[in-house]
């Protein structure tokens, strides 16, 4: 098969950026006057992620550091839901893998998959919450702010959502998600978070944007009562900075990577322009007929989430997902349809060309054709030659090089950075 020529395309993009990541974080905390909130001495729970948040390590390092300042004592709990298999085991991995262990962070990390009843919604919702922190004298929030990958409302994926979903633990994950088929999760996540915060000896969150270059771009603390306020902020912030594929249309979007630290759904929904999660409609924009993903991210442990998103993967993928993990993933998520498995082909070549013969009467060498590391960045990426056009008439874009053929070495897989 004749396949397009490709150009490197760099997008200019806004990417504010916090240069000192722990000095933004110190000076955040020192806004909050904490003394006289703090109990002496008091036990304080401080949430993990699973997210890849850039700079968590250093960021929850910092804020265990002011906490021990400040006289307090602070350790760390995994606020992940059903993430790392739904075991305490996987999640302590998990929080390993982002370099959050307890001789890096000089605390203790306490894990456990129990939790605490602390009450119930008027519409039937148990509210679930992670024992340790329970226990605690005080919890302190923190998290990235960003859109959702399933809903729209004033507050998505952030600290009201870990909260909910990620201090719920595996049990609260689930019938959060259950309670999004009868009330709708822009409804359940606030409800339920403003339910938590009025019950729970919340000292203060600390929430991230990140730019589209995956650099922290801001960080802001909050007390419990500007919470919700100060987050929808951080939201629309993280909105503006949210990075895109430069093109409505492709006839083939070839995605290099997907995982869990690149999305929660494996590649971003708000990016690829699939969702996948009924009741929700399909989004109108962007439109792409065929999505090929090639890879599972390191990190990601065979979480394979998100792959049902694409059309077609490699056997490369297929071999590494960890079906109990991303089933585990799926189910508290009710999301089955994005862990489906993709249509399998042997080799990068083999799934190219057969993506290429199932867009309709456009010929190969005339296909739209994107391909991009990852959902995360998208700063640099490949466009086949009919999307030049479109490139040139855009102020934002810039062709760096090309042509480029597709090179496979004889096995047929593809050779990186020659197209």
């Amino acid at each position: 098969m004749n396949l397009p020529a490709m150009y490197r395309i760099h997008q200019k993009i806004d990417a504010p950026f916090v240069p000192d990541v722990a000095a933004a974080v110190r000076a955040e905390i020192g806004k909050l006057d904490l003394r006289g909130r703090l109990t002496p001495g008091g036990r304080v729970a401080v949430t993990g992620g699973s997210r890849g948040v850039a700079n968590i390590a250093t960021i929850l390092r910092t804020v265990c550091d002011c906490l021990k300042e400040l006289g307090a004592k602070p350790f760390i709990v995994p606020a992940m839901g059903s993430h790392g298999g739904a075991t305490a085991e996987g999640q302590l991995k998990v929080l390993a893998r982002h370099g959050i262990t307890p001789e890096g962070m000089a605390v203790p990390i306490l894990a456990s998959m129990e939790t605490r009843e602390i009450g119930r919604m008027p519409w039937g919702f148990p509210v679930h919450v992670d024992r340790h922190a329970c226990e605690a004298d005080h919890i302190v929030l923190v998290n990235r702010v960003k859109p959702h990958t399933n809903f729209r409302a004033h507050v998505e994926s952030g600290l009201m959502k870990m909260l909910v979903i990620g201090l719920g633990k595996h049990q609260g994950a689930i019938l959060a998600h259950r309670a999004a088929v009868d009330v709708g999760l822009p409804r359940a996540i606030p409800e339920v978070a403003r339910f938590s915060l009025s019950k729970l000896p919340i000292l203060f969150g600390l929430g991230t944007v990140e730019n589209a270059r995956h650099q922290t771009a801001s960080v802001e603390a909050m007390l419990p009562e500007r919470l919700e306020e100060t987050e929808a902020r951080l939201l629309q912030e993280a909105w503006a900075l949210l990075g895109r594929i430069p093109f409505e249309f492709l006839h083939l979007l070839i995605v290099d990577e997907i995982g869990k630290e690149i999305s929660g759904t494996g590649m971003d929904p708000n990016v690829i322009g699939r969702l996948y999660f009924a009741p929700n409609d399909e989004p109108k924009s962007p439109r792409y007929i065929r999505i090929l993903v090639r890879d599972l991210t390191e990190k990601t442990a065979g979480n394979a989430v998100g792959m049902g998103l694409a059309d077609f993967a490699t056997r490369r993928l297929a071999d590494k997902v960890n079906f109990h993990y991303t089933y585990t993933n799926a189910l508290t998520g009710l999301s089955p349809m994005r862990s489906k498995l993709p249509i399998i082909f042997e080799t990068d070549r083999e799934a190219i060309e057969g993506a290429l013969k199932t867009i309709g009467l456009t010929e190969p060498p005339d296909a739209k054709v994107a391909r991009i590391k990852n959902t995360l960045e998208l700063e640099h990426l490949y466009a086949s030659e009919a999307l030049l056009s479109e490139v040139r008439e855009r102020s934002d874009l810039e062709v760096l090089s090309g042509p480029h053929p597709f090179v496979f070495t004889e096995r047929g897989e593809l050779v990186d950075g020659t197209q």
